[in-house]
């Protein structure tokens, strides 16, 4: 959609959607920045995910890499297990791994998905 549909969808300005916009490509800026930090100086737990394995082995590979680096997922298995089949969905195929794919566990305990791109 353009800027001028979106407003006229919203019943704003197309000024105040460019503006949201800006501001939205800057935090999606800064969060790839703090990851990138996360990653480059071994805050956070890289777990790589093999082809052919089961995703419901995942959470169980998780919480054993978070255990290994003392650190606390902040997600049950059930919220793992479904996140990971949302969030790797290219990858996966069934129930198994059809494309290896990392995982990125934040210190805060939350976790990052990522798949090459397409």
């Amino acid at each position: 959609m353009t800027q001028a549909e979106v407003a006229k969808r919203l019943k704003t300005s197309r000024e105040n959607v460019t503006m949201l916009e800006k501001r939205a490509w800057l935090n999606i800026d800064k969060a790839r920045a703090t990851l990138t930090l996360l990653r480059t100086y071994g805050l956070s737990v890289k777990v790589t995910i093999k082809r052919g394995t089961h995703l419901v082995d995942i959470p169980r590979i998780m919480i054993n890499q978070a255990d290994k680096a003392d650190m606390k997922l902040r997600a049950n298995f059930t919220r793992i297990y479904e996140d990971i089949r949302f969030k790797a969905r290219r990858s996966i195929e069934g129930a198994r791994i059809i494309e290896p794919f990392t995982i990125w566990i934040m210190p805060d305990g939350d976790f990052a998905v990522e798949q090459k791109s397409t």
